[in-house]
């Protein structure tokens, strides 16, 4: 883990982006990428509002909020004593943070705590990620104070390409934590799959785990993985992320859906 990209925005979801870059930046030696897009509201770019004149002024407004930003940001990354660099393009928010995150080892974002409502409100923009681009996504929880990845891990695992993926990609940072538990949820009439594959390769990387299986009790998948995280409390988590197709605005797996919704932890996803 040498390189990660932090999501510059100007919403109440920075500080714990910010807070947990530096808790992994100086946990695995990393650099920081500040990553700000500046982004154009489609009401002012469409013309048949009347907002195509208005553009330039809008814009060129919107780059001094962001250079104020810019300004206040680097001053605290100064004290924090991290390496880092900054970047500032103009253009769709996802699109901007997929293409700068081609080289880097994780992506960091805000894990929303309700619906947007207003604009200090983070973007709801982790799946979209997760699901269109090569690098794992961090999302953190609006209200969380950085990101002890040096504590208690837990993978979800059910043997999927997504799940596996999203094993691999989280190794450098799992070898970091103390405890690391692989929960799988036992499916009525599924047939088993080989549970302990995950374990196993973990072994083979030098990190040593604990295997759950969690029965289902009438349950949905996603309400056992809650209650797995209930009783576990991790101070961070792994999951692929499923979704039925990588435009924005579709539908999301149910598993996927429901832990950006309700997981209140770290969630380490990719696709």
């Amino acid at each position: 883990m040498t390189s990660i990209l932090l999501h510059i925005h100007d919403d109440s979801g920075m500080e714990s982006r910010l807070q947990a870059a530096c808790d992994i930046a100086r946990a695995a030696d990393a650099h920081i990428h500040c990553v700000q897009v500046t982004a154009m509201p489609n009401l002012m770019a469409a013309e048949v509002y009347g907002g195509a004149p208005m553009a330039p002024a809008v814009m060129v407004e919107l780059l001094e909020v962001d250079a104020r930003m810019r300004t206040r940001l680097e001053q605290r990354l100064r004290r924090e004593g991290v390496r880092w660099d900054w970047r500032q393009v103009d253009g769709d928010i996802v699109h901007g943070l997929l293409s700068a995150s081609a080289l880097c080892d994780l992506l960091i974002v805000t894990l929303p705590s309700g619906p947007r409502r207003d604009m200090s409100d983070p973007l709801h923009i982790a799946a979209d990620l997760a699901l269109g681009g090569r690098t794992p996504v961090l999302a953190v929880p609006q209200v969380a104070r950085g990101v002890m990845i040096t504590g208690r891990a837990l993978v979800a695992w059910e043997g999927s390409q997504e799940a596996s993926t999203a094993l691999r990609l989280s190794v450098p940072l799992l070898k970091r934590a103390e405890e690391v538990h692989v929960v799988t949820v036992e499916e009525a009439g599924k047939h088993p799959f080989p549970a302990t594959d995950a374990p196993e390769y973990l072994a083979r990387h030098g990190i040593k785990t604990q295997l759950h299986t969690w029965p289902q009790d009438g349950r949905t998948v996603e309400a056992t993985l809650m209650a797995a995280i209930g009783v576990l409390k991790p101070d961070w988590m792994v999951m692929g992320a499923f979704g039925h197709s990588r435009l924005r605005e579709m539908v999301f797996g149910g598993v996927t859906r429901t832990m950006l919704r309700e997981v209140h932890v770290p969630l380490l996803l990719a696709h």
